[in-house]
């Protein structure tokens, strides 16, 4: 019999209509009680970790799930956390650093509409969820919509729809199909999983507009021990306004920057065009290329934890964790 722990930190899947607004309101055994039953092959202890909008989710938030997850590690098959869909993709990409290698399925799972309505894709996704915590599927994963979506690759793509999330920049890992887990691919993992406990919530993001001062990243980086600079198409900063000679004095104070791309596809490539190959050449920016964002985020976070040093930064970043980059 396979023994999984149901964890449960609110969102969507777990909220009631409020007089402004969905809220959560129902337990991770509420959940389980709407479920139905899972066969005799199967145990689902249930935990109620958090009862949060995923907007309020925060980085401590991730360490409590890691902590929980760490805690039960040893009396657990594998483990399913029900969380909002709004911040999914950040939390399943902090956890595949703050629990690396994990030989266990840790699959999160969430709903665009509340287990309670009539319409809802809440049973069956964390039905598929609770199947993939019970396989042979190990790591951090999303599943959603029946597909399995590695926790470092996968991104929020739509807003309403119930194919709410994509993999990007990798293949998905498997699907849900008549109630069986159809792998495609098998993840890698240690003997035993390594947990980290500390995250540098000092990040910062900036999004990149046509016009946009320099001002606003000298503001980020006097806050920030890193900055991820979200550019346009393969990547580079605008030639005017001072932003190569900002990036050049925050590295010399000892500040992170990191180059990604707006594009969800593909990646970036700060070699191709003038506005990248200075940065690269000249400053040796950090380059996100295929990474997600969010996974950017989580990393940065996890690393700057470890050490502040920019070649132990460099070296960390570019070595791939949970296949979230393609090294080159």
């Amino acid at each position: 019999m396979k023994k999984i722990l149901l964890i449960g930190t609110g969102g969507t899947i777990a909220s009631e209509e409020t007089g402004e607004g969905l809220a959560p309101g129902i337990t991770a055994s509420g959940l389980l009680s709407r479920l139905g039953g899972l066969g005799p092959e199967t145990r689902v202890d249930s935990r109620e970790l958090l009862a949060l909008d995923s907007t309020n989710i925060e980085p401590r938030h991730w360490l409590m799930i890691a902590g929980c997850i760490k805690e039960n590690y040893e009396s657990y098959d594998g483990f399913v956390v029900t969380h909002g869909t709004d911040t999914l993709a950040y939390t399943a990409a902090a956890l595949s650093y703050l629990v690396m290698g994990s030989p266990k399925p840790i699959v999160l799972t969430g709903a665009q509409k509340p287990i309670g309505m009539d319409s809802t894709d809440s049973r069956e996704n964390l039905r598929d969820a609770l199947l993939c915590a019970a396989s042979d599927m190990p790591g951090v994963s999303i599943v959603f919509d029946h597909k399995v979506i590695l926790g470092t690759r996968a991104k929020k793509t739509r807003s309403k729809s119930f194919s709410a999330f994509e993999s990007i920049n990798y293949p998905e890992l498997g699907v849900i199909r008549d109630g069986a887990v159809v792998r495609f691919i098998r993840q890698e993992c240690g003997a035993e999983p390594v947990f980290s406990g500390a995250l540098d919530t000092k990040v910062s993001l900036l999004k990149l507009i046509p016009g946009i001062r320099r001002e606003v990243l000298d503001f980020l980086f006097e806050r920030s021990d890193a900055v991820v600079i979200e550019s346009f198409g393969v990547g580079g900063l605008p030639e005017s306004g001072g932003f190569f000679e900002s990036v050049r004095q925050w590295q010399e104070r000892g500040r992170i920057a990191v180059l990604t791309t707006q594009v969800e596809n593909e990646g970036s490539d700060l070699g191709v065009y003038h506005v990248g190959s200075r940065l690269k050449k000249e400053l040796g920016v950090l380059e996100a290329w295929d990474m997600t964002t969010e996974a950017v985020i989580a990393k940065l976070m996890w690393i700057l934890a470890k050490t502040k040093n920019a070649p132990e930064v460099e070296k960390l970043f570019y070595t791939p964790v949970a296949m979230d980059m393609f090294p080159r």
